[in-house]
């Protein structure tokens, strides 16, 4: 009994059991887990990710002269120029910087702090 209890485990660990499935059938059962991964991967991960890149360029675009932003390292300051691609940046009081538009992770609201100094 044990022979054929063992016979019957690895026939079913390689797939050949009696009345399994061949041909089409097998393997959609075989790529059946892997789509469903795939889906759920797209749905969590990729869809949102593509939402918050859209929000990001849209935001990009509309950056104006005199607006605060923060760059990806931190850095904080006012946009005094627009080029295509490129931002000057006035970090603090005649410290101007070039970046380019893509660094910038965020437009921030003037604190009334800020507003004073300015």
């Amino acid at each position: 009994m044990n022979a054929n209890v063992l016979k019957l485990l690895g026939d079913l660990a390689t797939g050949q059991a009696a009345g399994a499935g061949g041909g089409a059938a097998g393997i959609l059962n075989m790529l059946l887990p892997f789509i469903l991964i795939f889906g759920i991967f797209y749905f969590l991960v990729i869809l949102p990710q593509k939402k918050q890149q859209k929000k990001h360029v849209e935001m990009l675009n509309q950056l104006q002269k005199g607006d605060l932003v923060v760059m990806n390292c931190g850095i904080k300051g006012r946009i005094s120029e627009i080029r295509n691609n490129d931002i000057k940046l006035e970090i603090s009081p005649k410290v101007i910087i070039t970046i380019q538009k893509g660094v910038i992770s965020g437009r921030i609201t003037a604190t009334k702090e800020e507003e004073k100094e300015n």
